[in-house]
């Protein structure tokens, strides 16, 4: 599978839009990211971004997520601030949208996948969103810090009405 770095760089401003101009965390965007990828490709046989993803402690991240945000920023396409946690927890990423996303870079069965997910998962936090995908046989069936191979989206039992 190959990058799709339009797609990928869209997808996230698709989301960030969806969810009121903004993502709040690095994990909650990961996270839906890869269920907008493993349901896409339970459905289609197909990723939106193309990204391979690792089991890391914290649940599913994918590999390019940093590089793919870095060249939104310089390109002027998103912003991230650090917000300070309250009550002890970590700073939190920011990821705000600075333009719109050019949806002629997806197709209807895309679209609709990033819709169902902005309005599945955009409302649960970022450990909200881990505990749900440490419950799926992506997850479990990977070796810690290895790659999650996409096949493993079948043994999921995904609702797509």
């Amino acid at each position: 599978m190959s990058l799709h770095r339009k797609k990928y760089q869209n997808a996230i401003l698709y989301l960030c839009q969806a969810l009121n101009g903004e993502v709040w965390g690095k994990k909650k965007l990961a996270k839906l990211l890869y269920f907008a990828d493993f349901d896409l490709y339970e459905k289609d046989q197909r990723s939106i971004t193309g990204d391979v993803y690792r089991a890391l402690p914290m649940g599913p991240v994918p590999e390019t997520l940093e590089e793919i945000t870095a060249e939104m920023v310089k390109n002027k396409i998103i912003s991230i601030k650090q917000v300070q946690g309250l009550n002890g927890y970590n700073p939190t990423e920011v990821y705000k949208c600075l333009i719109k996303p050019d949806l002629s870079v997806f197709d209807d069965e895309e679209k609709k996948m990033l819709d169902r997910i902005a309005v599945k998962y955009g409302n649960l936090n970022g450990k909200q969103l881990e505990e749900l995908s440490h419950a799926e046989a992506p997850y479990i069936g990977t070796e810690l810090k290895s790659k999650i191979p996409y096949e493993l989206a079948f043994y999921r039992d995904t609702d797509f009405d």
